[in-house]
């Protein structure tokens, strides 16, 4: 405990570090493109079209619980393009800029949330984006839309944990981020992003049961579920509980693993 006390500690004294660092970060992606961040919301939406066009229009989805594929898709990818940058970019972090904070006193554990505050700029103007496309299609604000800042807190936490544990364990097995990539790619398709697991008829119910306690699930049907679908955390106790067990416990293991190693960082460079 005395681990994470001391990353959180790190996040909350270096926040302003945190935020030069991302914006730095932001601009110097897209610096050389004529478009330059605009590239930072046409690039996912034209992800979503394609996914649209294929399983939406392709495989002849109207609607999921009375509510427009589009727009149940729409929310479900901004979440997923969020969670999945930050986690690969948070992954190769530390490995990627190990030789330069290893020549000054630089608190590492920022560098995760670093690549994860850089995102920011597309997740929100894509939740605007969904959220906006819902007005234009008659969803009205509700008492549940406030229901999203607990979910974002909770996918905040959830990252910050997730990269400190997975850009130390980049560091010390070089073959893991090319493994979680390939992690990544599946839990795509079983996280819910483009399809409706707990409607879902064909896959066995035991199955379907252990894909909805996954924390990516937990996420992205807990911002489906405040814009969408009225249906309040408490509503879903096994999965709360489950998330915050599995979020502390990996924030837990990953601060004790980052501390203990990350003073012989730079020998395994």
């Amino acid at each position: 405990m005395r681990e994470s006390y001391l990353v959180l500690k790190e996040q909350f004294q270096n926040w302003r570090i945190i935020y030069r660092m991302s914006r730095y970060d932001e601009k110097s992606t897209y610096q050389t493109h004529y478009l330059g961040l605009a590239w930072q919301v046409l690039n996912p939406i034209i992800q979503i079209l394609t996914y649209y066009l294929v399983f939406g229009i392709g495989f002849h989805r109207q609607d999921v619980n009375g509510i427009p594929f589009i727009n149940w898709m729409l929310f479900g990818m901004t979440v997923w393009f969020f969670v999945s940058a930050s986690l690969l970019n948070g992954s190769k972090s530390v490995y990627s800029q190990v030789g330069l904070v290893s020549k000054m006193k630089f608190p590492v554990s920022i560098l995760p949330t670093i690549s994860m505050i850089s995102q920011f700029s597309t997740f929100i103007p894509m939740i605007v984006v969904s959220v906006g496309w819902g007005l234009l299609i008659g969803i009205t604000p509700t008492l549940y839309w406030l229901q999203s800042l607990y979910y974002f807190v909770c996918m905040i936490v959830f990252l910050i944990g997730m990269g400190v544990l997975n850009s130390t364990i980049s560091m010390l097995v070089r073959d893991y981020h090319i493994l979680f990539q390939s992690v990544l790619r599946l839990l795509f398709y079983l996280s819910g992003t483009i399809m409706n697991i707990e409607g879902n008829t064909v896959l066995p119910k035991l199955l379907v049961r252990f894909l909805t306690l996954n924390p990516l699930y937990y996420l992205t049907s807990g911002f489906r579920d405040s814009f969408l679908s009225e249906r309040w955390f408490w509503e879903r106790p096994e999965a709360t509980l489950l998330f915050w067990f599995l979020t502390l416990g990996i924030f837990i293991v990953g601060s004790h693993i980052h501390l203990k190693f990350r003073a012989k960082f730079v020998d395994y460079v």
